[in-house]
C-alpha cells in the first residue's frame, strides 16, 4: 500500500502556520496567566522551574527542557510556586506583536526562562483534532531520556533566544510547527489500542490511507466501496472498521469535513457559491446549500454575511 502521511493532510487542513510567542524571565515571586481559547498554548521551559496551575487539576511540575501544550487553550497560570500569591500578569496582550524585549516578572529570587504562546490555526478546522487530543501534553527533557529530535528542538530555541538575531521570529515558528507535530506524534504512538480515540486510525494503515484519500479529494463523489477498495478492505469490514475508530461511518465523517471546509471558505475566500459547492462535493448549490444548513443551522449566503 503506497504510504500516505495523513497526519500532514490534516495539519495543511486546519492551515497551521506558526505560532505567536513570546520569551519571559523572571525571578522569583512571579506568576503569568495565559487564555487562548480553542488555540493550542504552549510554555516551553529554558531555564530553571515553574509550575503549571489549572482549575479543578493538580499543580504540574515543570523542568528546564520540558515542554507542556494545552492543545484547547484552556486558561492556566504558571508560576515560581505553586502557593506564590501574587497577581498574575497577563501574557495574552503581550503576543499581539513582535518581540523586541522579553517580559521580565517578578523581584530578585530564583531565574526562570519560558518561551510561550499559541499556535495559529482554524479553530473550526481543527475541532476534531484538538477534541481528540488531552487537557494537557507533557513533554519531559530532564527525566528520563528525552528523544533526539526534543532535544535538538531546545538546543536550537535556546540558541535562537540567546540573543535577537535577524529573522528570529521567522526561524523560531518553524521550529515551533515542528515540536507541534512531533507532540502530536508522540500522542499518537503512545495511546493504548481500543481508547476509543479517532486519532488510532492514523496508526492503522487501511484507515489512515481512506482518510487521507478523502481530505486530498473532498470534491470528489465517493462511496463507501471506493474508500473502502482504497483500504484494501472488504466494503463491510471497511464500513465496520471505521465505526468502530471513528465513532461514525465514513460518509458522515466526510459530510462533517466538506461542511468545516465550506465554512471556512465561505468566510475567508471570495469564491462564489457554485465553486465552493463543487470543491466540497455538491453537484449544485440547491443541494450543497441544503447539506450547510442542516450542519450549521443557516444557509451559506447568511453565513457567510455574519
Amino acid at each position: 500500500m503506497e504510504h500516505i502521511d495523513t497526519l500532514s493532510l490534516i495539519l495543511n487542513d486546519i492551515r497551521l502556520h506558526g505560532a505567536v510567542f513570546r520569551e519571559s524571565q523572571m525571578s522569583a515571586p512571579w506568576a503569568m496567566r495565559l487564555h487562548t481559547p480553542g488555540l493550542t498554548s504552549f510554555h516551553i521551559v529554558t531555564r530553571g522551574e515553574a509550575w503549571l496551575l489549572r482549575a479543578n487539576a493538580e499543580p504540574l511540575k515543570l523542568q528546564a527542557g520540558d515542554i507542556v501544550t494545552l492543545p484547547s487553550g484552556v486558561e492556566h497560570r504558571v508560576q515560581d510556586d505553586p502557593a506564590t500569591r501574587v497577581t498574575p500578569h497577563d501574557l495574552m496582550p503581550e503576543l499581539s506583536g513582535l518581540q523586541v524585549e522579553p517580559v521580565r516578572l517578578g523581584a530578585d529570587g530564583t531565574t526562570t526562562g519560558l518561551l510561550s504562546g499559541h499556535f495559529r490555526f482554524d479553530i473550526d478546522l481543527a475541532r476534531p483534532l484538538i477534541a481528540a487530543l488531552p487537557d494537557v501534553m507533557h513533554l519531559r527533557s530532564i527525566t528520563g531520556t528525552p528523544p533526539l529530535w526534543l532535544r535538538i528542538g531546545l538546543q536550537f530555541i535556546a540558541q535562537e533566544t540567546a540573543t535577537t538575531q535577524p529573522g528570529q521570529q521567522v526561524i523560531i515558528n518553524r521550529i515551533a510547527d515542528i515540536l507541534l507535530v512531533e507532540a502530536l506524534r508522540d500522542h499518537v504512538a503512545s495511546l493504548p489500542e481500543g481508547v476509543g480515540n479517532w486519532l488510532l486510525a492514523l496508526r492503522d494503515s487501511s484507515l489512515s490511507a481512506a482518510l487521507a484519500a478523502m481530505h486530498q479529494a473532498p470534491e470528489r463523489n465517493w462511496t463507501v466501496p471506493e474508500l473502502a477498495e482504497i483500504a484494501h478492505l472488504s466494503r463491510s469490514a471497511f464500513a465496520e472498521r471505521f465505526a468502530q475508530v471513528m465513532g461514525q461511518p465514513p460518509l458522515s465523517y466526510l459530510t462533517e469535513h466538506r461542511m468545516r471546509l465550506a465554512a471556512w471558505k465561505l468566510t475567508q475566500t471570495r469564491l462564489t457559491m457554485a465553486q465552493i459547492a463543487a470543491q466540497v462535493g455538491y453537484a449544485s448549490e440547491t443541494a450543497f446549500s441544503q447539506a450547510f444548513k442542516r450542519a450549521h443551522g443557516q444557509s451559506p449566503s447568511g453565513f457567510r454575511k455574519t
